[in-house]
């Protein structure tokens, strides 16, 4: 039976066959996420969360529009388990601060040198051994959890303190939200492409071709951890390239 038969028999029936025969929409979803996320982050809070997604886009579903059940529900269920991620946000706020900091030094020395930032230099800046900044960035990498396709939604690179509580959509809904939009992912691109060699290797393995940091460790030859602190400078330099979007209360 098609979406759109389905969706035509009694307003009831059509909300329960549509949940009860995409229900493994939703651990398929979740499970994808789990793969990118901390081991702190349940699976099966996930699915919950994902369920009530899939029961709301079953009551708001409109098969005029022209976008299959499947790929509507999907986008629904992604965002209600992104909503309950940022809900229970796991990071002790002294991570959040030293993200925010190692931020805003890259900018600083970025903007005075106009190069990128080196390791070293970045951690001079910080006051800190060489040690002590790549154990910030392993600490920053479970606070960060969403990909770039989530940015140019929600407008965050790097989940800060107290940004979790609520997602903060940076584009107000309007005339202007779908060119501001636009700009803004023209902007993220032109971040990704600006970054480091390697930093724009590990992002392109991991969200294009989806790889997982062991797999990446492989390809570049070196340890799980490093891709991980690759991983997450990459994410603050972006940050701090696109501090003038990323302004107010998401940073």
């Amino acid at each position: 039976m098609s979406n759109l038969a389905t969706y035509g028999a009694t307003p009831e029936q059509g909300f329960d066959d549509l949940v009860t025969r995409h229900a493994p929409l939703v651990k398929r979803i979740a499970y994808h996420l789990m793969n990118r996320l901390p081991p702190s982050v349940q699976a099966e809070d996930l699915i919950q969360a994902g369920m009530i997604g899939l029961i709301e886009a079953s009551r708001n579903y409109d098969p005029s529009q022209g976008a299959s059940f499947e790929t509507y529900a999907g986008i629904r269920i992604r965002g209600a388990m992104l909503d309950e991620i940022r809900r229970s946000d796991w990071t002790p706020r002294s991570v959040h601060r030293k993200a925010r900091m190692v931020a805003d030094a890259m900018r600083e020395i970025e903007n005075s040198q106009g190069r990128d930032a080196r390791d070293v230099e970045v951690a001079e800046s910080l006051g800190m051994s060489l040690e002590d900044y790549h154990h910030v960035l392993q600490d920053a990498s479970g606070a960060r959890i969403f990909s770039y396709e989530e940015l140019s939604e929600v407008g965050e690179v790097v989940p800060t303190e107290g940004s979790m509580a609520r997602p903060r959509n940076l584009f107000e809904d309007g005339p202007a939200r779908g060119l501001e939009k636009s700009h803004f992912r023209e902007a993220l691109r032109d971040a990704i492409a600006g970054l480091p060699e390697r930093e724009r290797l590990v992002i392109a393995l991991y969200y294009d071709e989806e790889l997982n940091l062991r797999e990446i460790g492989q390809v570049l030859g070196v340890s799980e951890s490093r891709v991980c602190q690759i991983h997450s400078q990459a994410a603050l330099r972006l940050r701090s390239r696109l501090s003038e979007w990323l302004s107010g209360d998401v940073l």
